[in-house]
């Protein structure tokens, strides 16, 4: 099984800047993807980024494409998004995710989730 913990969630104003991260632990080494997902209230979750293992691909939602970079420390198991510009529109509760295969469209992993409020 493996545990992630996210932090670095909070309210910030539009324009600026917020870092999540997200610890992971138990049985690290059957991680492959990491990467984030949002929920805004009344929409379904949505994919944010993703990662590999290696960290030598990146994927994003087009939303945030240019204003977010995701990024991961496996020395520490941890991964991380720069939220830069950020925009009312991103406010939600961030879910980090991970899963054995590169790919992460359905994750076996969840974190708890940290809410990100962006006032206008």
């Amino acid at each position: 099984q493996v545990q992630l913990v996210e932090s670095g969630g909070g309210l910030v104003q539009a324009g600026g800047s917020l870092r999540l991260s997200c610890a992971a632990s138990g049985d690290t080494f059957s991680i492959n993807a990491m990467g984030w997902f949002r929920q805004a209230p009344g929409r379904s979750r949505e994919f944010v980024a993703r990662i590999s293992r290696s960290g030598s691909s990146t994927n994003y939602a087009d939303s945030v494409k240019g204003r977010f970079t995701i990024s991961r420390d496996n020395a520490k198991n941890t991964v991380y998004v720069q939220m830069n510009n950020l925009k009312p529109e991103d406010t939600a509760v961030y879910y980090c995710a991970a899963h054995p295969s590169v790919v992460l469209t359905q994750p076996k992993y969840w974190g708890q989730g940290t809410q990100v409020t962006v006032s206008s």
